[in-house]
């Protein structure tokens, strides 16, 4: 099987962590008779230094003709770099936010783990570690406050900064269908994270899920306030199965979850649209402080590959023995520097990749 995959390296760590992940898919390609068909595309402060833009039109239609789309991290220091000193439509994260609404990735999945291995390295209380979590971040991606009009303007000698949070029952509605979807394939619980008690999206999103709920009489659906959810994935973590929400809460409640994961370098994601191309990424950042030491967990991208393996692809054997390695490479004590602890071995980005890839 040919694998048509655009690959966006992107800024800071972004390169070092997709050349592992690539080496891992290389290697399963190898193993099951696969061919990987790469193609390079730029997008954020790349992309700004090559050609002046975030994201340009060419390399949009060029993300169109392929089946997955594997990309790295977009972004740079923002006290420092160049980048943002730009106007806001010019900066990487303009790219990022325009590639999602182009290629209409509206659903973003965010899976979160604690593998038993790295109990230790999860910064709950050891009660709450040792009971372990799996969960999916269901986050809304192409509406919300991230894409409502903005502005800033004097009003009555005043700068006024506005930025606009809207959406549409359809919106809603499409989101809330592939959580409910995917919840039948794992434990049948959908938890709905909202601000209903003041925001009308938010009254609005809580009334289309209990309506798209009716035609899933056996998952159980909960509503959580989301300041209440922030509270409960640091004292509860084990409660949740799939969480569903709106596009800024998804951002900062993935963000949490997946330090209780022991490390923000271990989430992968995927954002999908109503096909099945999708673009994976790992939900960290692109860490320009460490950027070029060689010492970034390329874990995150490699399980994103995995991902889109078994969502664009339909490789679920596939994506299986790149999951299975990595818990090898973990069980065997090998560490990055972000999840070491006493009595494992740390080992670098680079050499992270080769010990995942040799155990495929």
């Amino acid at each position: 099987m040919e694998l048509k995959i655009g690959v966006i390296k992107g800024d800071g760590i972004g390169p070092e962590i997709v050349e592992e992940a690539m080496k891992v898919l290389d290697k399963v390609a190898d193993k099951y008779g696969h061919k990987m068909n790469y193609t390079q595309l730029l997008l954020g402060g790349a992309s700004i230094d090559a050609t002046g833009e975030p994201l340009t039109d060419e390399t949009i239609a060029k993300a169109k003709e392929q089946e997955a789309i594997l990309m790295g991290s977009i972004g740079g220091d923002t006290t420092k770099s160049p980048w943002y000193k730009l106007e806001p439509s010019l900066r990487p994260e303009a790219g990022l936010l325009k590639i999602r609404k182009s290629l209409n990735l509206f659903a973003n999945l965010r899976p979160a783990y604690l593998y038993d291995v790295l109990s230790d390295a999860c910064p709950l209380k050891e009660s709450v570690a040792k009971q372990g979590f799996d969960m999916l971040i269901m986050r809304e991606l192409t509406g919300g406050l991230y894409f409502g009009e903005r502005h800033t303007s004097m009003v009555d000698g005043v700068k006024t900064a506005v930025d606009t949070l809207s959406y549409n029952e359809n919106e809603i509605r499409r989101i809330a269908i592939k959580a409910f979807d995917i919840a039948r394939k794992r434990n049948n619980k959908v938890i709905s994270v909202d601000k209903a008690n003041v925001l009308d999206s938010s009254r609005l999103w809580r009334e289309v899920v209990n309506e798209v709920a009716k035609n899933y009489p056996d998952v159980t659906l909960e509503h959580m306030l989301v300041d209440n959810c922030a509270m409960q994935l640091v004292k509860n973590p084990a409660q949740f199965d799939v969480v569903l929400t709106e596009n800024m809460f998804g951002d900062i409640l993935s963000d949490e979850a997946s330090m209780i994961t022991g490390s923000i370098g271990m989430l992968s994601s995927a954002s999908l649209n109503d096909t099945k191309f999708g673009l994976y990424e790992p939900s960290h950042g692109s860490a320009p402080d460490i950027a070029g030491q060689g010492i970034a967990n390329p874990i995150a991208t490699i399980l994103s590959a995995a991902m889109m393996l078994r969502y664009s692809f339909d490789l679920d054997e596939e994506a299986n023995s790149i999951e299975k390695a990595v818990k090898t490479v973990l069980d065997e004590g090998y560490r990055t520097v972000d999840i070491y602890s006493e009595g494992t071995e740390k080992v670098n980005c680079s050499k992270m990749g080769d010990l995942i890839a040799e155990r495929i």
